[in-house]
């Protein structure tokens, strides 16, 4: 990345304040800012309520960017992720407040589906724009989702002990 870049406003944003900008793996480090949301979000009144305003907020906002940094960057720069992020706090909706495990049970399992892309996630991908950017991960993020609430179903035995952590206890 050009050094000219890095003081463009619009490029701290779509990286997620830099985490994007990591040499290896973009979109894994940038997933880690969904993580560092959820966990800020832990302990705040109406907690699934601010999820969903802050993933919306962030789905809006990567779509609105995404044309003045491809025209500069190119399609799809792999250091933009706020993709990443929204799909991540889609997989984590489930947990209210999430505990440290279900954190990272969803950053391995949003991931997994980021990186495989199963049917229809690469379809979505080629829409274009910011919709192709932002919904493949919306799209992964829901079959994070569904895995999240299949393994909370499989292991109820848990969720006093490992799922339902608060802060302070």
């Amino acid at each position: 990345m050009q050094p000219k870049a890095l003081r463009d406003w619009r490029v701290w944003l779509v990286t997620c304040l830099g985490l994007g900008m990591a040499p290896v793996a973009p979109g894994t480090f940038g997933t880690l800012g969904g993580v560092a949301i959820a966990w800020a979000l832990i302990g705040v009144q109406h907690y699934l309520a601010w999820l969903g305003v802050i993933a919306l907020a962030v789905y809006l906002l990567g779509r609105a960017l995404t044309p003045p940094i491809e025209a500069v960057h190119g399609k799809d720069p792999g250091f933009f992720v706020l993709d990443e992020v929204v799909g991540y706090l889609v997989t984590i909706a489930w947990w209210i407040p999430p505990s440290p495990l279900a954190l990272g049970m969803g950053f391995v399992v949003f991931r997994f589906f980021d990186i495989l892309k199963p049917p229809p996630i690469r379809r979505v991908e080629h829409l274009g724009g910011g919709d192709g950017i932002m919904l493949d991960d919306v799209v992964a993020g829901i079959y994070g989702f569904g895995v999240m609430c299949c393994l909370r179903y499989a292991f109820p035995g848990t969720d006093v002990n490992l799922w339902a952590w608060k802060p302070g206890t």
